[in-house]
């Protein structure tokens, strides 16, 4: 059974395991900020997101990381997070995923989930590919 999928695997295991994801998925870069402007305040947040989202989540074997960007960004698209949607996309091209694989997800998104999530999320997916590729026409 793969590590963070064991019912008896430690919070101290899941949590190593979720950085460990976490770093591999978002990049050093984003992780590095988070983990430094965590407070005491925002501190039960951080290891929630580490142990759970990462440690749990993202390190089962059901799906790929591909496939997991692909639900994500949906989800996020279609609740209008923009921040959130963003560092995922930039997650998903990590993941492996092209420019050509996010634009039929968003087209997805258009069609069932309406217009104007569609119209935002390709919008905020312009700008993440243009970073990514500053010589790509737009």
């Amino acid at each position: 059974m793969k590590k963070g999928m064991a019912a008896d695997v430690t919070d101290a295991e899941r949590a190593e395991q979720g950085m460990t994801v976490r770093r591999e998925v978002l990049g050093d870069d984003h992780v590095d900020r988070a983990v430094a402007g965590t407070t005491p305040f925002t501190a039960p947040f951080q290891d929630l997101i580490t142990r759970y989202a990462w440690g749990e989540i993202w390190s089962r074997p059901g799906l790929s990381r591909a496939e997991r960007s692909i639900v994500t960004v949906t989800a996020l698209a279609v609740l209008r997070q923009e921040e959130e949607l963003a560092m995922h996309l930039k997650a998903a091209l990590r993941n492996g995923l092209t420019a050509q694989q996010l634009q039929e997800v968003l087209l997805q998104v258009a069609v069932y989930a309406g217009a104007p999530a569609g119209n935002r999320a390709f919008a905020i997916a312009q700008r993440v590919l243009a970073a990514q590729e500053p010589d790509a026409p737009a």
